[in-house]
């Protein structure tokens, strides 16, 4: 059984003078990826990464977007697939607040984020 959602969801998570911007959107079809992508860019141009991760049935996709690899794109995807979710998107924006949080910490804060979003969102059956 999997779960999707109707509609998109945010949440705010800050961490370290760091603000995570959390984005839980329903996909149907990976081809609207980009242009939901590009929107969010341009929304928050003095972001200083934008990272995502989407599962459309068999086809899925992450992006560090210049984070350590592995540590934001993949672990979101990973979130996405131990909640048996599909048609989702889930992206990222940080605003860098000055500290480096180093790998692990940053790891855990986009996987938080993710899940701040996913936690508010009401999920439907598939």
């Amino acid at each position: 059984m999997s779960f999707s959602i109707e509609k998109s969801y945010t949440s705010l998570t800050e961490e370290m003078k760091s603000k995570f911007l959390a984005y839980a959107i329903p996909l149907k079809n990976p081809d609207e990826f980009k242009p939901i992508l590009m929107d969010i860019k341009k929304q928050h141009k003095k972001a200083k990464h934008v990272v995502y991760a989407y599962k459309v049935g068999n086809a899925s996709k992450s992006c560090d977007d210049q984070e350590p690899k592995g540590t934001a794109g993949r672990p979101m995807l990973e979130l996405i697939n131990k909640r048996n979710l599909d048609n989702i998107a889930l992206v990222v924006v940080r605003y860098f607040g000055g500290v480096k949080l180093g790998a692990s910490k940053l790891l855990r804060t986009y996987v938080a984020a993710a899940n701040a979003a996913l936690n508010t969102a009401e999920l439907i059956e598939l």
